[in-house]
């Protein structure tokens, strides 16, 4: 299951059925889960743990120490669920001690080629990054989100769960749940519509979603007004979820 090629660390621990492919190598203090394929030409270093059945593309950098001028060879970690992709090129970077000392991805996430995540970012679920999007330090993507190719998000920005980036956009505010933004700078084009009606959101949801992305962009009310008029309003989780990562913001939201 290992390619006579391969250079794997004796300190890496994969579990019995991990196939490595062709010049990759594997440093210490990299965990690997069951089921995974690692592909050819791939460097892994550790502190990095990979969830099961997880596959990684030829080319591709999981737990290079990060980019930051700070960073002094601490002992920080990459950790990543299940059943994620990474394709080729990709670079998923370790985090600092001046954050979380960890960047966290979770489960069923694709990666397409030349994605690039940096340090002490936090990932959801069930994300699609498409090409050469990149991740600044510090970012935390939601659930379901979706980045169109070729996108940049600023360090410390959020983007919500089910919301959509346009291909090309740079991101430097905070980005709403089940948004559709695009452009440089980003901004507001409407609610991810199709995506929720995709994963099986109730028209009730949508059709109150609508109302309070509307309070929010299209009455000429603060963030504070608009909020608090869509909780009087609707008593809806999605509702909430969406005061909730309006509330959440540190840099201000997309407009």
């Amino acid at each position: 299951m290992i390619h006579p090629t391969a250079l794997v660390d004796p300190k890496a621990r994969l579990a019995d059925d991990v196939e490595v492919g062709a010049f990759t190598v594997i440093g210490p203090d990299v965990e690997i889960g069951a089921g995974s394929v690692i592909g050819s030409h791939v460097v892994l270093k550790g502190p990095t743990v990979l969830g099961e059945r997880t596959r990684i593309f030829q080319f591709a950098s999981v737990g290079e120490e990060c980019q930051d001028k700070k960073y002094a060879g601490e002992p920080t970690r990459l950790v990543l669920g299940d059943d994620n992709v990474v394709r080729e090129g990709v670079t998923l970077h370790r985090g600092t001690v001046q954050d979380r000392g960890e960047t966290t991805i979770g489960s069923r996430n694709l990666f397409m080629a030349y994605v690039h995540v940096g340090h002490d970012c936090v990932i959801g679920s069930d994300c699609i990054l498409a090409n050469q999007v990149t991740l600044a330090g510090h970012v935390n993507v939601g659930d379901f989100a979706i980045l169109g190719g070729l996108s940049a998000v600023h360090q410390f920005c959020y983007f919500g769960d089910y919301a959509m980036a346009g291909g090309g956009s740079i991101i430097t505010k905070d980005t709403p749940a089940y948004m559709m933004i695009n452009g440089n700078p980003a901004e507001a084009r409407g609610l991810n519509l199709v995506g929720l009606k995709r994963r099986g959101f109730s028209r009730e949801a949508i059709n109150a979603l609508t109302a309070c992305y509307k309070l929010v962009y299209r009455q000429g009310l603060t963030v504070e007004q608009a909020v608090e008029q869509m909780r009087s309003r609707f008593d809806l989780d999605e509702v909430e979820h969406f005061a909730h990562t309006i509330e959440r913001s540190t840099r201000g939201i997309v407009r």
